[in-house]
């Protein structure tokens, strides 16, 4: 079993879960190397031990690896960790399309046309390196905040080239996106993904599935047969050119598909182009249950020809060669009916050592519920149920138990197993607590994944700090917390970070008495550009600011122009010799 702060391969701790599969269960992991959070998919643990599921999960990693686009999720490492088979992916942040039709309902048209012109794009780079994705669907799209799909969970992918399809793997993905030769067993091509593709096309629109039922098969019954509900119909503000595009991707005939995801693409440029929004609708090339009506015709055409054969020409060797096939026929018949039932004893006789016997021959019992009761307590209804308890109880915190009360049992209560099996108890050891350190000083990003890794909830905000020391910080540093060092905290409490506010502002250098030289180590130190002003003044010291162009306390952006006026001595006027002259006389 997986655990939050579990680390695998020494490298990937375990957040906390956000998925889980049919094959593998999906966890938020962090990198202690690269220092990034990643998905990490784990194949579940009773399948660890089934080769075959192995050898699939490890054919999805060699698939996925060769796999690089802006619109599928980049997967980072594949590995093998003491019988914990896992592979490392790229995290994202947002929702599934799914969540998204959810929540909205439908999409705009715009908004299904981007989307779809994205996933064709990833999904042609995919079947450009010989891969199909085999069950795409909206739930392995995800959608980011600012509108860029990536296509997830290459999980039954295969490569075009493969030599060996098992027989588990030949009918896969959700039924509802399930291509008809898919739904038949046949195996899957790039015109698979294509109508799937086409389905989540028209629910892009509809905010429905083209095809409901009460079971998985009545589903994908109506997938072979059944025509696809016209979008028009229910929304006639949809063209036709986009009616033809999903029209001609989920065709159950792959031969009237597009020939691949590029020619679909292009379609999608194109579609409301003004010339083609009103075009006529697509007409298929090819009948839709070709195989079927080849048979029928086939029938059509034998009958006929018994028709038309005269009565006189019927030979009495012919009646005789059409009895010998009759005989062969019923001899044939009467050996399968045999074959049938000694099959039908051998299963019986298998059912019965493997599910009933055991019942007869091994007594069972139910393990009693526990929770809340004190340990001794617990021990005595085990015991009393024909159970063998563990000696050593294990210790686990609990928000719900209080501390030293029996939290769960294993195996747990409710479960039938055998009579006098072991039992372990777990207890309470109470709500899991530790104290805060002193974080200053520490980078944030590091401090902020260990906290969230022990269930604190970390904000960071940003605080202005003095100009007036000359400490210089880092943006990523650590300048205070919300709560002291030492403060006893638990899984959901709250703490918030502090990381300095470094907008540089301008200060006032003639009020500081600043001179030219302080001035251009102020623009040398933050890249800005200076120019030069002299003023004759007696009112100011010669060589110390007068004013400046940028307004004091506004921000300093690199680049700017810095304007400063620089006080000068003023000139002495010349004196007037001519007045001397006359007063002297």
């Amino acid at each position: 079993m997986i655990t939050k702060g579990q680390k695998i391969n020494d490298r990937y701790e375990i957040i906390r879960s956000i998925g889980e599969g049919g094959m593998a269960n999906v966890y938020l992991g962090y990198d202690t190397i690269l220092d990034r959070n990643v998905a990490i998919k784990v194949l579940r643990g009773d399948l660890s031990n089934d080769e075959k599921f192995v050898r699939r999960f490890q054919r999805e990693a060699l698939s996925a690896s060769s796999l690089a686009h802006p619109n599928i999720v980049e997967m980072y490492d594949v590995g093998e960790d003491d019988g914990l088979y896992y592979i490392v992916m790229e995290y994202i942040e947002g929702k599934t399309l799914k969540q998204l039709l959810k929540k909205r309902g439908t999409l705009t048209l715009s908004e299904a046309i981007d989307i779809m012109l994205q996933l064709t794009e990833g999904m042609a780079h995919a079947h450009d390196s010989y891969i199909i994705h085999r069950d795409l669907k909206p739930q392995n799209i995800m959608i980011k905040d600012d509108g860029q799909i990536k296509i997830t969970d290459f999980g039954i992918a295969m490569a075009l080239n493969a030599t060996q399809l098992t027989q588990t793997n030949s009918v896969m993905g959700s039924v509802h996106y399930l291509p008809p030769e898919q739904a038949s067993g046949k195996g899957s091509t790039i015109k698979s993904d294509i109508y799937s593709m086409g389905i989540i096309f028209y629910e892009l629109l509809s905010g429905t599935l083209p095809f409901r039922g009460d079971n998985a098969v009545e589903i994908a019954l109506k997938h072979m047969r059944d025509p696809l509900p016209s979008l028009r119909e229910t929304n006639p503000a949809i063209p036709q050119s986009i009616e033809n595009i999903i029209i001609k991707a989920t065709a159950k005939n792959p031969k009237n598909r597009y020939d691949d995801v590029k020619s679909m693409h292009q379609d999608l440029l194109t579609a409301l182009d003004d010339d083609r929004m009103n075009e006529e609708p697509y007409q298929y090339k090819y009948p839709e249950h070709e195989e079927t009506k080849k048979k029928n015709t086939d029938a059509k055409d034998k009958e006929k020809e018994k028709e038309d054969t005269p009565i006189e020409e019927v030979k009495q060797e012919d009646l005789e060669q059409e009895e010998k096939p009759k005989k062969k026929k019923n001899k044939m018949k009467w050996i399968i009916i045999i074959l049938s039932i000694i099959a039908v004893l051998l299963i019986g006789v298998f059912i019965f050592f493997i599910y009933i016997y055991p019942s007869f021959s091994e007594k069972e019992a139910v393990v009693p519920e526990c929770k809340g009761l004190k340990v001794s307590r617990c021990e005595t209804k085990l015991k009393d149920a024909g159970f063998v308890v563990v000696d050593k109880i294990e210790q686990i915190p609990s928000k719900t138990v209080d501390k030293n009360r029996v939290v769960k049992t294993s195996p747990k209560a409710g479960k039938k197993t055998k009579y006098g099996a072991k039992v372990t108890i777990y207890k309470s050891s109470g709500e899991d607590t530790f104290e805060l350190e002193d974080y200053t000083g520490q980078n944030y990003i590091k401090v902020q994944t260990e906290l969230q890794l022990k269930g604190l909830v970390v904000e960071i905000e940003k605080k202005d700090v003095s100009n007036d020391d000359d400490k210089e910080y880092d943006e990523q540093e650590i300048i205070g917390q919300s709560l002291a060092k030492g403060s006893e905290v638990k899984e959901g409490d709250k703490l918030t970070l502090y990381i300095p506010n470094l907008v540089e502002e301008f200060p006032d250098m003639a009020e500081l008495g600043w001179s030219q030289s302080d001035a251009e180590n102020f623009c040398n130190k933050y890249g800005l550009q200076l120019q030069v002003e002299e003023q004759e003044t007696s009112a100011y010291a010669v060589g110390t600011i007068i004013s400046q162009s940028r307004g004091v306390g506004s921000p300093v952006v690199k680049g700017q122009t810095l304007k400063i006026v620089v006080a000068i001595a003023p000139k002495e006027e010349p004196k007037n010799t001519e007045n001397t002259e006359t007063n002297t006389e």
